[in-house]
């Protein structure tokens, strides 16, 4: 087996499509769209390379057969903001082959470890902003959208590597029923809302780029004390913006706001996953009809992010999210939904979800593996 680095157009075509050989089979495998994996992967256009270095890895047999892939990441951003020297690794796919995992593994490793790097963690694929975590719990049922999959053995191949488990992230499922939400949740959420006297109201399409502006503002200082969170910069997040907006519905994005002053936000996305299953990452030349007959049919939704202000806290403008977000669901026919990601650590967050009658149904996991000791030779062979 040989690993090399990704550098040539030809190869990183081979690296993005590497993942239809190992879920050909898999019925709930989501294929990306390939052109938007390859604005994801060119320093030229996406933003997050600007303060982090990347590598790309293909290993393959003497035949000239690909047998996984990885990418590795320095993000700066990180460094400087948690004060550790941790690099990520992302965007793994591999046979089922402990050494062929191996080998990848290493060569991520080398990397990092020549950039001064004492921790390697993953998967990121590429930072805390976009989607993480393996699949560790929930495989009967396909992935929400900007959610990852993966085949059940990824976690034999990472463990037998010698990562170990930092941090497991949460999915939450409910289907949407008139009654879902207890009573009692409702009433305490309208009179807080009567106290406070704040206002929610949808995401202005018409000024969009403004807008973008103020919830980039509560995004940046709602989830800063999180584990692991890294602020995005402003080209990140407009960039993420552009991005979502195609698939944004004005209706599932909320925005509260005080004397005022914008105090929170919540933005639920319409399951484009249950439509882009069956465009085998293609738009063009026939997937475009594909997309638009099926989007019809999506009935689901995934609440991405909410968060609130520190000083607006415990004004009830999260329960109002959940229960406007409900609302405004049941009455666009989408009959159930996922809350994710959320941190095993996040009591708080997980007491009110579970008050509101949502479940864990799947379970991603994040890894750390310190280079105290590493000998990548002999673990390679």
């Amino acid at each position: 087996m040989v690993v090399r680095e990704v550098v040539s157009r030809r190869d990183k075509d081979r690296f993005i499509k590497f993942p239809w050989r190992i879920y050909r089979h898999d019925r709930n495998w989501v294929p990306p769209l390939i052109g938007e994996r390859r604005e994801f992967l060119d320093p030229r256009r996406n933003p997050f390379f600007e303060h982090a270095e990347v590598k790309l890895f293909l290993a393959h047999d003497e035949a000239g057969n690909e047998l996984g892939r990885i990418a590795a990441m320095v993000n700066s951003n990180h460094i400087r903001t948690h004060k550790e020297k941790a690099g990520f690794f992302g965007l793994f796919e591999a046979v089922n082959d402990r050494a062929a995992a191996n080998i990848l593994f290493d060569a991520a490793a080398r990397f990092l470890r020549s950039r001064g790097m004492e921790i390697m963690r993953g998967p990121e694929n590429m930072s805390m902003n976009d989607d993480l975590g393996l699949l560790v719990e929930g495989f009967d049922a396909p992935p929400m959208i900007m959610m990852p999959h993966n085949p059940p053995y990824y976690e034999a191949l990472i463990e037998g590597y010698g990562f170990r488990k930092v941090m497991d992230l949460l999915a939450y499922h409910g289907v949407a029923r008139p009654d879902q939400i207890p009573q009692r949740v409702v009433r305490g959420a309208e009179l807080l809302k009567q106290k406070y006297n704040y206002t929610v109201r949808t995401v202005r399409m018409d000024d969009f780029d403004a807008e973008i502006k103020r919830i980039h503002a509560v995004y940046s200082s709602a989830w800063e004390e999180n584990w692991g969170a890294v602020a995005m910069t402003d080209r990140e997040f407009a960039h993420l913006a552009r991005n979502l907006k195609p698939v944004v519905d004005p209706d599932l994005c909320l925005i509260a706001e005080v004397d005022g002053e914008v105090a929170g936000f919540s933005l639920a996305l319409p399951d484009y996953n249950q439509v882009l299953i069956r465009l085998n990452g293609r738009l063009l030349p026939f997937g475009i009809f594909k997309f638009l007959y099926y989007r019809r049919k999506i009935d689901a939704i995934r609440i991405i992010t909410m968060g609130v202000i520190k000083k607006f806290r415990r004004m009830g403008i999260d329960n109002w999210f959940y229960c406007e977000t409900h609302k405004r669901a049941l009455a666009k026919g989408l009959r159930h939904g996922e809350m994710s990601w959320i941190l095993e650590n996040n009591v708080s967050m997980n007491r009110i979800l579970e008050n509101l009658g949502f479940t864990v149904y799947k379970k991603y996991r994040l890894y750390d593996f310190p280079f105290t000791h590493l000998d990548l030779c002999e673990r390679s062979s």
